[in-house]
C-alpha cells in the first residue's frame, strides 16, 4: 500500500521532500519529518493484549473483516465478548488481498477481470511487504504459524531509468550509486585539500576525513574518482575476474559526474534508506493475504459476507446497523443490534453511510481524502529478468508513468513462468491509467516496461490491474492525512463516540500499512473494554 513515485514535474510530493531531507540532513532528520507528516512511526506493539472482566453476554458488532476487524473480532471473543462481523466482500482481509489464477474481480464501472495466472503465481494489489519493526502484524503471523520469507527492497543489479537520461537506456542501480557516491566524495575531497574547511575542521580531522572519503568513494591517491579496480569492486567490471587462462579483468568506466547529476537518477537512491524499507523486510509465503486468512480461520464462524452496511444508528442502550445483501438485487434491508460497535469501514466508504455520531466525529470522517493508486501484475513465459539480466528480487525505478517494476522475491531460478509487478502508480498518472479499460492498462504497462526490458514483447502472456480508487470496498488506497487535518480531526476520529468506535489504518500514525490497522484496532478495543467494564 506504500511506495509513491512519479509526481508531476511542477509539483513536489511529501516523499520528494522527505528524500531531500534525508540527503541533506541524514536518516534521523528524515524519520522525524516522516513522523510529523504521519508517514512513519515505530510500532508501539508490546505483545498480546489481555482484556479481563468482560461482562457476561455483552455483544460487540464489528463492521469490516479487514486486518483491523479480524484482529478486533479475535481479541474481543478471546476476552469473552459475543461478537459478530459484517463484511461487504465475499472474502476476509480487505486490502490485504492476493490475486491468483481463477480469481475474478469487478471494479466500479462494471469492468470485470478474471486472473489467468498459472498455479502458484500471484500478485498483491495492496500491501506487499512488512518492515521488521512492524511488531504487531509480525506477531500475529508468528502466533498463527504463517511462514515468512525475505522481501528484497533494494537490488543493486536492478535498474534506474529516466526517459531523458542516457538516451533512455536504463542504468544499473550499483552504477548510479557507486558513481554518485564517488563523485560527491571527490568534490568534498577537493574542498578539504584546498583548505576550504580550515575554519570548521582541524588539521587532524581533515586528514581523517580525507582518509574516510577515499574509502567511502573509492577514490585514487589523488582523490579522484576514476576507473580502477577499486571503483569496479563497487559498480562491477566490464570483464569480471575469472580463473585459469580466462581473460583478465577489465575495470568498468564510471558515468560522468555532470551527466549523472543532470540525469536525476540519484533521487531513487534514498529509497532503501527510508526507515520502512531498511532490512529486514518480509512477505508471507504464498501471498500477503496469508496473515489475514490465518486470523480469519480463528473467527470464521463470526463473519457474515456480502453484508453491505447502509446505516449505523445508536442510542443510550445500543447500536443498530442496517445492511443489505450485496448479491441481492432487491435490496431488502436487514438489521442487527449489539451493545457496542467497532467500525473499521474505510472513511471513503463510511462518509457515504448514514451514521449517528457527534458532529466532531462526522466532520473527521469527511475530512480525510483517499489516495489513488494502481498496480499491474504481469505474467511472462519465462523469468527473463533472472535468466538474461541476473536480477533476483528488488525494484527498478523509472520516471515513466509505471514508476516501478518489482521482481518476485520468491521462486528464484525456477525454470517456468513468472509474475512481476509491472507498474505501481500514484497520483495523476493513476487516474490516467484507470481511465483505460483494465486490459488497456495491462497493455500500456507492457509497452512502457518494454523500454526497460525488451523481452516483455516476446514473453508477455497475461496480466491483471487494480486501480484502488475504483475498488468498490475502499474507493481509494489509504487515508491521506494532512498536518492540518490531523490537528483538527484526528482526536475526534479516534475517540469513542457513545457506543461506537472507529479503527483501521486511517485511525493511526502508520497509514497505508497493516501495522497501523493492527495498532488502531487494539487501541480502540482496549479503550472500549475499559469503558464497558467501568459501567458494569
Amino acid at each position: 500500500m506504500r511506495g509513491r513515485e512519479g509526481p508531476p514535474k511542477d509539483s513536489m510530493t511529501r516523499r520528494d521532500l522527505l528524500s531531500m531531507v534525508g540527503k541533506a540532513a541524514g536518516g534521523a532528520a528524515m524519520y522525524h519529518a516522516m513522523s510529523t507528516l504521519g508517514f512513519a512511526a515505530e510500532s508501539t506493539y508490546a505483545g498480546p493484549i489481555q482484556l479481563q472482566g468482560a461482562p457476561k453476554g455483552t455483544t460487540v458488532l464489528v463492521l469490516g473483516a479487514g486486518v483491523a476487524g479480524l484482529v478486533a473480532a479475535y481479541e474481543l471473543r478471546r476476552a469473552g465478548y459475543r461478537v459478530k462481523v459484517l463484511e461487504y466482500n465475499k472474502r476476509a482481509g480487505g486490502r490485504a488481498w492476493t490475486i491468483r489464477g481463477g480469481d475474478e474481480y469487478t471494479e466500479l464501472g462494471g469492468f470485470k477481470q478474471r486472473c489467468e495466472f498459472d498455479k502458484g503465481l500471484y500478485i498483491n494489489p495492496g500491501p506487499w511487504r512488512i518492515p521488521y519493526h512492524h511488531y504487531g502484524i509480525l506477531d500475529y503471523a508468528r502466533r498463527f504459524n504463517v511462514p515468512l520469507e525475505p522481501f528484497v527492497q533494494v537490488n543493486y543489479n536492478a535498474y534506474l531509468h529516466s526517459k531523458h537520461a542516457y538516451g533512455g537506456k536504463p542504468q544499473r542501480y550499483r552504477h548510479v550509486q557507486s558513481d554518485y557516491q564517488g563523485h560527491v566524495a571527490e568534490l568534498l575531497g577537493k574542498a578539504v585539500n584546498s583548505h576550504q574547511l580550515d575554519a570548521s575542521v582541524t588539521k587532524e580531522d581533515q586528514d581523517k576525513l580525507l582518509e574516510s572519503l577515499r574509502a567511502w568513494g573509492a577514490l585514487d591517491k589523488e582523490y579522484r574518482y576514476a576507473a580502477s579496480s577499486a571503483t569496479s569492486d563497487r559498480r562491477g567490471y566490464d570483464v569480471d575476474p575469472g580463473g585459469g587462462l580466462m581473460p583478465a579483468a577489465v575495470p568498468s568506466q564510471p558515468l560522468k559526474g555532470d551527466e549523472l547529476l543532470r540525469s536525476g537518477l540519484w533521487k531513487y537512491l534514498a529509497d532503501g534508506s527510508e526507515y520502512e524499507y531498511q532490512s529486514a523486510i518480509f512477505q508471507p509465503v504464498g501471498g500477503m493475504d496469508q496473515i489475514a486468512q490465518a486470523i480469519y480461520r480463528q473467527v470464521k464462524d463470526l463473519v457474515q459476507f456480502h453484508a453491505k452496511v447502509t446505516k449505523i444508528d445508536q442510542n443510550n442502550s445500543g447500536v443498530t446497523v442496517t445492511y443489505v445483501d450485496a448479491n441481492d438485487a432487491t435490496g431488502v434491508p436487514h438489521t442487527v443490534k449489539a451493545d457496542w460497535c467497532l467500525c473499521t469501514i474505510p472513511l471513503s466508504i463510511l462518509s457515504e453511510i448514514d451514521v449517528t455520531v457527534s458532529q466532531p466525529m462526522l466532520d473527521a470522517i469527511h475530512a480525510v481524502p483517499y489516495e489513488a493508486s494502481v498496480k499491474v501484475g504481469l505474467q511472462f513465459k519465462r523469468r527473463f529478468w533472472e535468466q538474461d539480466e541476473q536480477i533476483y528480487g528488488g525494484i527498478t525505478y523509472t520516471d515513466l508513468p509505471i514508476a516501478k517494476i518489482s521482481y518476485p522475491s520468491t521462486g528464484y531460478g525456477h525454470p517456468g513462468k513468472g509474475v512481476l509487478l509491472g507498474a505501481y502508480i500514484w497520483g495523476p498518472n493513476a487516474y490516467e491509467f484507470t481511465a483505460m479499460t483494465p486490459q488497456a492498462r495491462v497493455q500500456e504497462a507492457v509497452r512502457q516496461g518494454a523500454t526497460i526490458h525488451p523481452q516483455y514483447l516476446e514473453t508477455f502472456e497475461t496480466g491483471v490491474s487494480v486501480g484502488w480508487h475504483r475498488v468498490p470496498f475502499t474507493n481509494g488506497c489509504f487515508g491521506l492525512w494532512t498536518e492540518q487535518a490531523r490537528r483538527d480531526h484526528y482526536q475526534n476520529l479516534c475517540r469513542i463516540d457513545g457506543r461506537i468506535a472507529l479503527a483501521g489504518e486511517h485511525a493511526s500514525f502508520i497509514p497505508a500499512w497493516q501495522e497501523g490497522a493492527v495498532l488502531s484496532s487494539l487501541d480502540a478495543i482496549q479503550r472500549m473494554h475499559a469503558r464497558i467494564t467501568s459501567r458494569a
